[in-house]
């Protein structure tokens, strides 16, 4: 047993004393058939917070010859399958947490050659009969090892892009792309290798060595396949935890949902704890990191990517190339790149089959909001944002003009580019303008209603405020677009709801560029 080779399971051990545990243990069944299989080279990446070294402490408890973790794992899921215990606790497990090793380093440049040194150390603790030389790569001792013991190794590497986040010299990126390139595309090595699984932000680098580490297989948040549900909360699994701890569901999923893979709703579990634990829902994931991240890359401002960023602020989803971005943090030349990017951040949510990107949830919402608000680009944007509250305390109270003015402005900001005459550039400014009543409502685009599409619905998430209908028309009258929601009964659709309705008839004017607004009162 040993720091790096066979490490024990005190960490795991830790995290199951923890007040909320969920147990994501089957994930483990899971990797055992990917070994059984010959799929024994996984990249796990997620966002920060979303359990990616928790599942990876698991794995080495589990897989670990330094250990006997039979009745750590007795309480959970996994003890259950039929296959728990044919890898129990029966290799060679090297774990190494990267982010750890580079932080706590001072002469970086010196950082593997340490490294290497370290783990060696160990091997010649544990295999005494094996003569390993000083010069010694890692792969060629694992191999030594191997030739002498027939005993295969599984590797875990926590965060292993952090040295490509951080920017690291030429020469140390150099010197990882060999290590990594020595330990696992080596077809010598590869009998050796039971597993190697790594875990980080950013998927692998196709950058230089795509032709390199292409035999992983990737399970990114672009599309995690069988390990959808293992990293990150699901809503079942939120809803339980809601349940039991007497939290409001619908609020929770407000503030922290936005993320779908195969049929499953992800969570972000640090967020979540957090929210549960103090009984109060807020931006906890953010107080961890910076929104710095989101306003570099806005900054570079590529060509379309201002109008999109205005339209995901208002709520929208806009189009999105991931196929490009080469997963290192010096080939940004579209706002495709940068939007990918934000997505395996977390800023960003993707839907695969849309092809489409939009802010997932309350939380991230925030942070986008603090991104731009020092953004000379987006000071417009930000006084509008700034407006919304004051603006639907306006609608609320009735006061069609205010609306009017709000929505000249708003509409001119999110054209750029854009036809200003477009009706979707319209429902923009509308969602624009209203983006506070998002902390109030759930909004409803082109809802089915009572005999047609009702353009836009605001549902109060909470009873004491009203549910509010929008219906927009163009050259025409705020009175033909009232009449249209009460003789098409577009009220009718909250059959959920019953209490007060505000109406709202817009008119946009082509030739005056002006806005009409008039507002009813309705009771259900």
């Amino acid at each position: 047993m040993g720091i790096y080779l066979n490490p024990d399971n005190e960490n795991f051990k830790a995290t199951l004393t923890r007040e909320i545990y969920v147990d994501k243990t089957q994930m483990i069944s899971q990797i055992n058939h990917f070994m059984a299989t010959d799929n024994k080279y996984i990249c796990v990446s997620r966002p920060r917070r979303f359990g990616k070294t928790i599942a990876g402490n698991m794995l080495a408890a589990y897989y670990s010859k330094g250990c006997d973790s039979r009745q750590l794992f007795s309480p959970y899921k996994i003890s259950s399958v039929f296959d728990f215990e044919s890898n129990l606790n029966k290799f060679n497990v090297i774990k190494i947490d990267m982010n750890s090793e580079f932080q706590n380093i001072e002469d970086k440049d010196n950082l593997l050659k340490n490294l290497t040194k370290k783990i060696k150390s160990e091997f010649s603790n544990e295999f005494q009969d094996v003569e390993l030389e000083e010069e010694d790569t890692l792969g060629e001792s694992i191999l030594k090892i191997y030739a002498k013991t027939k005993q295969t190794f599984i590797i875990i590497i926590d965060e292993y892009d952090v040295l490509v986040r951080e920017e690291t010299s030429p020469k140390l990126f150099s010197e990882y792309l060999s290590l990594l390139n020595g330990l696992f595309k080596s077809d010598t090595l590869r009998p050796a290798i039971s597993l190697a699984y790594l875990t980080g932000i950013l998927p692998i680098v196709r950058d230089k060595i795509q032709s390199k580490l292409n035999n992983f297989e990737e399970y990114t948040i672009l599309d995690a396949s069988e390990l959808a549900e293992y990293i990150g909360f699901t809503s079942m699994e939120v809803r339980e935890l809601c349940n039991k701890y007497s939290v409001n569901f619908e609020e929770c999923q407000n503030w922290y949902d936005g993320y779908s893979q195969h049929g499953y709703e992800i969570y972000n579990p640090e967020s979540v704890v957090k929210a549960i634990q103090k009984n109060d829902f807020s931006s906890y994931w953010g107080k961890t990191s910076t929104y710095e991240a989101i306003a570099e890359r806005i900054r570079e401002n590529f060509e379309g990517t201002k109008e999109d960023v205005i339209r995901m602020l208002s709520g929208e989803s806009v189009d999105v190339n991931v196929t490009r971005f080469m997963n290192t943090m010096n080939s940004f030349t579209t706002k495709s790149d940068v939007f990918t990017y934000l997505i395996h951040l977390g800023y960003l949510a993707y839907d695969r089959e849309e092809k489409t990107c939009r802010i997932p949830n309350k939380e991230v919402r925030q942070e986008w909001f603090n991104a731009i608000e020092s953004e000379p680009e987006y000071q417009v944007t930000n006084k509008i944002i700034q407006s919304s509250k004051e603006l639907l305390l306006e609608t609320l109270a009735g006061n069609d003009e205010a609306v009017a003015n709000a929505l000249d402005v708003s509409h001119i900001h999110v054209t750029s580019n854009r036809s200003y005459n477009n009706e979707d550039a319209l429902q923009s400014a509308i969602y624009l303008s209203f983006i506070y009543a998002l902390n109030k409502y759930t909004c409803i685009k082109e809802m089915t209603t009572g005999k047609g599409f009702a353009d836009v619905v605001y549902i109060p998430l909470k009873s004491e405020n009203p549910a509010i209908i929008v219906e927009l028309k163009r050259n025409s009258c705020t009175e033909t677009a009232l009449n249209q929601i009460k003789e098409k009964n577009y009220f009718q659709s909250l059959s959920n709801y019953s209490g007060n309705l505000l109406f709202v008839g817009i008119n946009y004017d082509e030739k005056s560029k002006k806005h009409q607004c008039k507002i009813e009162k309705f009771v259900k």
